[in-house]
């Protein structure tokens, strides 16, 4: 295996992840659970090739699928949030219209060819031996707003005003109304916020790490591995950055993993074949399906520190939260 190769798809792919990740955590942070991520991200993978098409300019396609991601979340913030409906039922059935939406829109695109977000290089840092061809070189831009974002969200979070606001409205919602936050208001811009996000990651795999092409099968589930990296993650973007490189990382290193002999003896190699290949590509999902395990009881999600109000509606008025 070429360790430099595996870094450097491990930090494209990982770029997906990180978009909707953080999103997600910018969601819950303000208290809503969206569990609709991979029809988020489908819908834009899907609103960004197809306007990318109809344009012939990639960075419109990316305005599209962020403005989709985020008219999709508003579905669910109208639902959870105005309605106070279960806020996993509605993130469920977000999933499900996303992907229906997709399919029916994008009937026709299978099969097309765009412009695409092409690879650029950053002047000095690519010419470091080892690190410059791995983090700096061949990358698309998307990449290098990724190492810029998560130091960026965290600050945002943890040191502006407006983040305090965001913490109080998704830890304690009574307290953050008496101080006179809108709540309502800071749960629709962070629910559409996430979603624009989830779109731009969809749209990152089909215009950018991954282009060219577009199906149903465009995101691949990467939408739930996004939701158990928050779990993963503890809500922190600099966790959620690791956990997204790793994430990708593991997925290219599987792949070169393939035809490797696993030595049993001196004299009789076991190759990792295709079958066992394709048990080796289930573990990145096999992870995520024991974070989301984990996080779905409510217990578990306190002790990990996740907002205290995260996944309850919020009543003005009623006492307790």
């Amino acid at each position: 295996m070429n360790l430099e190769i595996i870094l450097h798809a491990g930090l494209a792919t990982g770029t997906i992840l990180l978009f909707a990740g953080i999103g997600e955590i910018l969601s819950e942070r303000a208290g809503i659970l969206n569990l609709g991520v991979e029809g988020m991200m489908l819908l834009g993978a899907m609103a960004g090739f197809g306007t990318a098409l109809a344009t012939g300019n990639p960075w419109l396609g990316l305005l599209a699928a962020m403005l989709a991601g985020g008219a999709l979340s508003l579905a669910h913030g109208l639902v959870t949030i105005h309605f106070q409906a279960d806020q996993v039922v509605s993130g469920l059935s977000l999933t499900f219209l996303g992907t229906g939406l997709a399919l029916v829109l994008g009937n026709g695109l299978t099969g097309q060819t765009v412009a695409l977000i092409p690879d650029v290089d950053i002047p000095g840092l690519a010419a470091i031996p080892f690190l410059g061809p791995a983090f700096f070189a061949d990358h698309s831009p998307l990449v290098y707003v990724g190492y810029l974002f998560t130091p960026l969200v965290w600050y945002y979070i943890h040191k502006t005003r407006p983040g305090l606001h965001l913490r109080a409205v998704g830890e304690k919602p009574s307290a953050a109304d008496t101080m006179g936050i809108d709540v309502y208001r800071v749960r629709y811009l962070y629910v559409f916020i996430g979603g624009c996000l989830a779109g731009l990651a969809g749209a990152t795999i089909s215009l950018s790490v991954s282009p060219g092409w577009y199906s149903a099968q465009t995101t691949s589930g990467q939408g739930w591995i996004a939701i158990g990296l928050v779990i993963f993650a503890q809500w922190n973007p600099w966790r959620a950055a690791l956990g997204a490189y790793l994430f990708g990382a593991l997925r290219r290193a599987i792949l070169d993993l393939q035809g490797v002999p696993l030595l049993l003896g001196f004299t009789n190699p076991l190759f990792i074949n295709s079958n066992f290949g394709f048990f080796l590509q289930m573990v990145p999902y096999l992870l995520t399906i024991i974070a989301l395990m984990i996080g779905s009881r409510a217990a578990a999600r306190k002790r990990l520190g996740a907002p205290a109000a995260l996944g309850e509606p919020y009543v003005r008025g009623e006492r307790g939260l």
